[in-house]
C-alpha cells in the first residue's frame, strides 16, 4: 500500500536547474574555472552545492578545503536570492496541483533535496505548500548528499516520528520517491524506497534504474501515482 510520497526539489517541483547551472558557471568563472552545460548535466546535476563544488575543483586539480567550499556556497546562494527575489520560483506544470491533491488525499509527504533549506522554504511558501509537506531534509541536514541514501533514511525517520504518530511505522517499500536524476534515484533506492524517475532533466533512458519512469510530472494525479506504485509492487 502506498502511504507516502517523497519529492526531490530542484528538477521535480521547481524548474530551476538552468538557474543553478548559470550560477555555478558565474561563481566558477570568478575562480578561473569554466563549466560547460554538458559537463554539469552529465556529471554534477543531483549533487548538493558542496558536493558539486568539491568535485569540480577536484577535477580541475584544485582540491577545496571545507572553509573555501562554504564561501563558494554562500556566494552562489546570494546570487540565487537575487534571481528569485526578482523573478520568483519557477514551478513545473502540475507540481503544485499534485502536492495539494496528495496532501488532501491523506498521503504523508516529505522532501529530500541538496538545496539549502532557506530556498526550499521560500519556494514552498510562495506556492502555499509549506504546510502540506511535513518533513523537509535539506543540504544542511545531512553529512553526505545524494547519491548517498542518508537524506532518504532521515526523512523516513522523521515522518515516523512526527505527530500525530502513524498507527504503524512507515516502511520504505510503502514510500514512492520522485526524482529527476540518477544520483537522486540511487539515493532513494539505497534507502529501500520505490522510485519514480521523471525525465525533466535527463532523457528517460538515463533514468532506467528507477522502478518506473515518466516523461513529465504534468498530468500525474494521486490516482495515477497509486496505479504506477501498484504495478511496480505486483511486478
Amino acid at each position: 500500500m502506498l502511504r507516502a510520497l517523497v519529492f526531490d526539489f530542484n528538477g521535480i517541483l521547481v524548474d530551476d536547474e538552468p538557474i543553478h547551472l548559470r550560477l555555478f558557471q558565474r561563481v566558477l568563472r570568478e575562480e578561473g574555472i569554466e563549466l560547460s552545460k554538458e559537463d554539469y548535466y552529465r556529471e554534477y546535476l543531483g549533487f548538493d552545492d558542496r558536493g558539486a563544488f568539491s568535485a569540480i575543483f577536484e577535477h580541475a586539480g584544485r582540491p577545496l578545503d571545507p572553509a573555501a567550499a562554504s564561501r563558494l556556497i554562500v556566494r552562489k546562494a546570494s546570487y540565487y536570492q537575487e534571481v528569485v527575489r526578482r523573478d520568483g520560483y519557477p514551478f513545473f506544470a502540475g507540481a503544485v496541483e499534485l502536492v495539494r491533491e496528495a496532501a488532501a488525499g491523506g498521503m504523508m509527504l516529505g522532501l529530500v533535496s541538496g538545496a539549502l533549506r532557506e530556498e526550499i522554504d521560500q519556494a514552498l511558501r510562495q506556492a502555499g505548500l509549506r504546510d502540506a509537506i511535513k518533513v523537509v531534509v535539506a543540504a544542511e541536514d545531512v553529512a553526505l548528499g545524494k547519491p548517498d541514501p542518508e537524506g532518504y533514511r532521515r526523512v523516513l525517520e522523521e515522518l515516523n516520528a512526527r505527530p500525530p504518530l502513524p498507527q504503524r511505522l512507515l516502511h520504505p517499500h510503502e514510500v514512492l520517491a520522485i526524482e529527476d536524476s540518477p544520483a537522486g534515484l540511487e539515493a532513494a533506492a539505497g534507502a529501500g524506497l520505490v522510485t519514480l524517475g521523471v525525465a525533466h532533466s535527463y532523457p528517460a533512458a538515463e533514468l532506467r534504474m528507477a522502478d518506473v519512469v515518466v516523461e513529465r510530472l504534468s498530468g500525474l494525479t494521486l490516482a495515477s501515482l497509486q496505479g504506477l506504485y501498484a504495478a511496480v509492487s505486483r511486478a
